[in-house]
């Protein structure tokens, strides 16, 4: 007893002293980030969103396989927590039981049903990671340029753990020490007692203390590597989830913020601090939760695969990123602690030795270490960037020796200039939101790529050309494409009705139901103002009274905004806002899901606060009221496309299927990827105004799908879409590849063709 108490107190120890100190130097890292305000408030809906997520496995378990096997092994830990307090307490007490419970035969039934659980699901994992090896799928494998070494050396240790816990515990029983006697109810260790029954009294003397020795000593090792790897999302996911922001959907962008957290107003420039970052344009200009972010990321690549830009060849993938923001920072937290007066610590030297940061033997450094402390040099690893398996979509590393070269390095640049991020890989995000939404631990891409986007736009004025061309348009003439003012009230011709305009300034009409917020596209994009026409007769006739601005409205800025011009996202805000309340709007309706989101939910951070619906929600509501009846048949095929800033970014997914479903004779047939894991159209994030010069082009691939259920219709509710959608189908008819009569058509379209209505509704 003596032996195995000294044996087993020294171990914990020292496990607890590196496995510390590395913690306290995360800590301290994280803690260097600037301030990241209103991520502790709303308690409710983030003890919500922990009791969902993180106990109730929701985003994992959305995944059948895998995340039922993560369901298995998270449950089989906090099950197997009663089987650590009897490790320990057998260090000190060989008949040691946990008081009151620890006799229980169902505790030991449970204890050993989710070890086998724990089991059954390694065994899954280590499967998927055969059949996903990304040395034979290459980029068709979500675990491309992930750590796969350290995932497989976590996965045995696992495996041991439950191992040594079942033979001690089978030797405990032979030995007649067990908690729960020789009942078999905890089937597994009396199993395992059966087996090892016939070596004698002696000898299950020793198999027990040896492997209670084990047991303890393989926990303590997997805490210490856990400490050092992508598995630190252990610990660090429960605090990553609770401090994710919580708005129903993926929310609003967050504005530019100065060093104290608070948002920075553009119109007051004259006040502002000459020497204020706008933007990521250092991996210390993050804030202490997008460190947590980086430090979070578990490398499990479902952001990677759900990613239009990935799945088109182009170099953006969502994990890379974050890895490679990651092992930036660790390799640079030397710098970052040594700001604070605190660099000397844990961090200083490489956090215990060998963590990441300045040693050129541990994470970041040469000879092909990663960030997560398990070195992945070998035959994956390329010379030039080591890191994660040498990929070169994977920007660390171009310099991934720690020191001075990895201070100087640019956040964002090409190979040549050793930039963490490639140009190409900032630029290719659409925004769409699918890496955020499939992230099982909250991570927020796409506000991190922003962010780098917003200093690359405000202070380098490095973005693509073309781009350009959008902002001048939007900042001159008030529209992405340049037309004047007078051309947003062109689609009201020949309408057999007369569309109410309001004036800047002017009330209202108390009689107007909702202000329609026609949008740049609607207005002045050719195939928009077909839907914009439809949406209008539909209103009418449902007797629906609703005005527009007309040449009084201005873009919403959110192209802007998703390149990362904050600066002219706010001057159009200033003046939609200071425009929507000279007029007292309350109700809004908009076609366009960039609008609809623009209004709803990024306006009030500039002071407008509006009741925004989504046309096809108005059109829903309309049919069940049953002030709209579809009553013409239209035997078609339909096959309706997601927006993201619709579906993803607000979560209205039913409202349009419903409407759709009221036509009579149209059939729908979902696409493989709808709803939340529907596919981008490659509008989103400015990419409307970009050219796209890598891979396939998004809007093809995502016409490929559709396509692919021979449809008469592909369907969709946003005007980004419509010329998404329509441009690769044209394409596809011009070669042959699609039929004729193939059309792309809005809800509202739709809805308005099998609309049977002898006169328009009376004023």
């Amino acid at each position: 007893m003596t032996v195995r108490l000294v044996l087993g107190l020294l171990f914990t120890v020292a496990a607890l002293a590196v496995a510390g100190r590395r913690v306290w130097w995360l800590s301290r890292l994280i803690r260097t980030g600037q301030p990241a305000p209103g991520r502790l408030d709303r308690v409710p809906a983030r003890l919500r969103a922990e009791v969902a997520e993180v106990f109730g496995q929701r985003k994992l378990l959305t995944w059948s396989v895998p995340g039922v096997a993560h369901f298995l092994t998270f449950w089989g830990f906090i099950v197997l927590t009663l089987t650590i307090i009897e490790a320990w307490g057998g260090l000190f007490d060989r008949d040691f039981h946990i008081p009151g419970i620890g006799r229980w035969p169902a505790v030991g039934f449970v204890e050993d049903l989710f070890a086998v659980g724990v089991l059954v699901g390694i065994v899954t994992f280590a499967i998927l990671r055969i059949r996903q090896a990304p040395a034979r799928r290459q980029r068709e494998s979500r675990f491309y340029g992930s750590h796969t070494r350290a995932a497989w050396v976590i996965l045995g240790m696992i495996a041991l753990v439950v191992i040594t816990l079942l033979i001690y515990r089978g030797a405990q029983i032979n030995t007649g020490v067990f908690p729960f006697g020789d009942s078999p109810w905890a089937f597994a260790s009396w199993t395992v007692a059966k087996v090892l029954h016939p070596l004698g009294a002696d000898a299950n003397d020793v198999i027990e203390t040896v492997f209670l020795l084990a047991n303890v000593a393989v926990i303590l090792a997997f805490l210490v590597i856990v400490t050092y790897s992508k598995h630190l999302h252990i610990a660090l996911a429960p605090v990553n989830v609770g401090a994710k922001r919580v708005p129903d959907g993926l929310g609003p962008l967050l504005p530019v913020t100065d060093t104290t957290g608070t948002a920075i107003d553009f119109a007051d420039a004259e006040n502002l601090d000459e020497d204020q970052v706008f933007g990521r344009g250092k991996v210390e200009d993050f804030t202490w939760k997008g460190m947590l972010d980086f430090a979070t990321c578990t490398e499990c690549g479902r952001c990677q695969s759900q990613c239009p830009a990935w799945n088109t060849g182009k170099p953006l993938s969502p994990k890379l990123v974050i890895m490679d923001l990651r092992d930036h920072l660790f390799a640079k937290a030397p710098y970052l602690l040594a700001q604070g007066g605190d660099g000397s610590g844990a961090g200083g030297s490489g956090a215990g030795g060998s963590g990441a940061a300045g040693s050129a033997s541990g994470p970041g450094g040469a000879g092909g270490a990663a960030a997560t402390g398990i070195d992945e040099g070998g035959p994956e690893a390329s010379e030039v960037g080591a890191a994660h398996g040498g990929v070169p979509e994977s920007g660390f590393g171009r310099v991934p020796q720690p020191g001075a070269a990895q201070a100087e390095r640019p956040l964002v640049g090409t190979a040549e200039e050793g930039g963490v991020i490639d140009p190409d890989v900032l630029w290719s995000c659409t925004t769409c939101g699918a890496c955020v939404e499939q992230c099982p631990v909250d991570i927020e891409h796409v506000d991190h790529i922003v962010d780098m986007r917003r200093y690359q736009v405000l202070v380098e004025s490095a973005f693509p050309s073309e781009a350009g061309v959008m902002l001048r348009n939007i900042e001159n003439k008030g529209n992405p494409w340049g037309l004047n003012d007078s051309a947003r009230e062109e689609w009201t011709a020949d309408l057999d009705f007369e569309v109410r305009r309001v004036e800047p300034g002017e009330p209202i009409p108390a009689d107007v139901d909702y202000l329609f917020w026609v949008g740049c596209a609607g207005a002045l994009e050719d195939r928009s103002k077909k839907t914009t026409r439809a949406f209008a007769e539909l209103l009418h006739a449902a007797g629906v009274e609703f005005a527009i601005l007309g040449a009084g409205e201005t873009c919403t800025g959110d192209p802007a905004r998703r390149l990362g011009n904050e600066f002219l996202f706010q001057m159009q805000a200033m003046q939609n806002v200071e425009t929507l309340n000279s007029i007292g709007a309350t109700k809004i309706v908009a076609t366009c899901p960039h609008c609809f989101n623009t209004l709803a939910n990024e306006y009030p951070q500039n002071g407008g606060n509006y009741e925004v619906v989504h046309h096809t929600q108005l059109l829903g509501r309309l049919v069940e009221e049953g002030r709209l009846t579809p009553v013409k048949p239209i035997d078609q095929l339909v096959t309706y496309h997601d927006p993201c800033y619709l579906g993803r970014h607000n979560k209205v997914y039913t409202p349009p299927r419903e409407v759709l479903s009221t036509v009579p004779g149209l059939r729908q047939q979902e696409m493989h990827r709808c709803k939340e894991r529907g596919f981008c159209c490659g509008a989103g994030g400015a990419r409307m105004w970009m050219e796209e010069k890598i891979g396939k082009r998004i809007n093809v691939e995502r016409v490929d799908e559709a396509l692919s259920l021979d449809p008469d219709v592909v369907s969709t509710a946003c005007p980004y879409c419509m010329v998404m959608l329509s441009d690769a189908v044209t394409a596809k008819k011009q070669s042959g590849e699609a039929r004729e009569d193939v059309e792309v058509l809005d809800v509202a379209q739709i809805l308005r063709r099998s609309l049977a209505v002898p006169d328009p509704v009376a004023d």
